[in-house]
């Protein structure tokens, strides 16, 4: 049996130590800040990757929800050390993937990975700046026929994207970390 406690003071020493990036950047918002979060820096992180798994399992133990997923890229690496834990714990989740907009080609679909039609699901993320990113998965997972449970992030940026996403979409939002959590308020 794992210690969450322990897997979650040892993914935020290493998102304090390899993710957070001091400078003027401009965020994916269009709005500046003197730092970024570079949570793929630690999402696709050998010994991050399954904590993040644990840690985002452990924060959403409570819903009942069969898949999780969210809009490509940031939520993909969430997404899938989620379903690597879970069947790590001998459970299944699935995962899936919210393209940004629909293929041209193919089945043209917007939602990759197993079905989400009539199943309830998480919509996940790495780090939430205005709450768009996960809006428009729920938009579109909605649109598939799936019912959303919540939304959850590893870092909220603390811009009131939680109270933006509970608002709009009429779900839960949760996180791990805040601002002051990393040690960036």
């Amino acid at each position: 049996m794992t210690d969450i406690a322990a897997d979650r003071a040892r993914l935020l020493e290493i998102v304090r130590e390899k993710a957070i990036v001091h400078g003027r950047v401009t965020l994916s918002s269009g709005k500046e800040a003197d730092y970024y979060v570079d949570l793929r820096r630690i999402t696709l992180d050998g010994e991050a990757s399954p904590l993040v798994g644990r840690v985002m399992r452990d924060l959403v133990a409570d819903l009942d929800v069969v898949a999780v997923g969210g809009l490509t890229l940031g939520a993909d690496p969430v997404a899938t050390s989620m379903l690597h834990a879970a069947a790590a714990a001998g459970e299944r989740l699935d995962a899936f993937v919210v393209r940004k907009q629909g293929k041209a080609h193919g089945l043209q679909q917007r939602i990759e990975g197993p079905s989400v039609a009539g199943r309830r699901v998480l919509v996940v993320e790495d780090t939430t700046t205005t709450g768009g990113s996960p809006l428009d998965a729920v938009a579109a997972v909605r649109e598939a026929g799936g019912e959303v449970v919540a939304v959850a992030t590893i870092a909220d940026r603390d811009t009131g994207a939680g109270a933006r996403i509970e608002d709009e979409a009429d779900v839960p939002y949760r996180f791990v970390y805040s601002l002051a959590d990393l040690g960036l308020a």
